[in-house]
């Protein structure tokens, strides 16, 4: 088994071999809490890899596949993501802001918690993702057309937190 240092210096060096090893690696893979910031990869593959709290942050990422992972708290802020997949991931509180995603995959994903402020999603596809409208966004976040959205997702941003406020907060106490 790799240590940590191992995997992160063998994607640094040769894609392939790195693909080739994580194909081979039996069992799940931990590569949480591993300092991912600034890197540019294309076409990586992280198959059903554990990557919690890890950092993506300022990288550039293409055709990288991130499917069956553990993404929970991942940072991709200010990040650069071209037709990556997200595919049957579990997103639970990651942090997209300011990050711009091209043509991502996001079938079967849980949403759950995940930050989008001001980041742009055009062309991305949610469509079939799961707990989108437990996200958080902005005014600024740009999303994809409805289409590739879920059907009762609502992509107008209200900064109304009344809803949120239970009744017995406004009624007056004897004390």
């Amino acid at each position: 088994m790799l240590s940590k240092e191992e995997w992160i210096n063998i994607l640094n060096d040769d894609i392939e071999k790195f693909n080739s090893e994580m194909k081979s690696a039996s069992g799940s893979i931990d590569l949480s809490e591993t300092d991912f910031s600034n890197i540019n990869l294309e076409g990586a593959v992280f198959d059903n890899v554990d990557l919690t709290s890890s950092s993506f942050a300022d990288s550039h990422l293409t055709e990288v596949k991130f499917e069956g992972c553990d993404l929970t708290s991942v940072d991709f802020t200010r990040a650069n993501l071209v037709e990556c997949s997200f595919t049957e991931s579990v997103l639970n509180g990651t942090d997209f802001s300011y990050t711009r995603v091209d043509y991502g995959n996001f079938s079967d994903a849980d949403m759950a918690g995940a930050v989008f402020q001001g980041a742009d999603l055009t062309n991305s596809d949610f469509s079939m993702s799961e707990n989108l409208s437990a996200c958080r966004f902005d005014e600024e976040t740009v999303w994809p057309d409805n289409e590739y959205l879920p059907e009762d997702f609502d992509t107008n941003y209200s900064s109304d937190l009344s809803s949120l406020k239970d009744d017995d907060d406004y009624e007056q106490s004897d004390y």
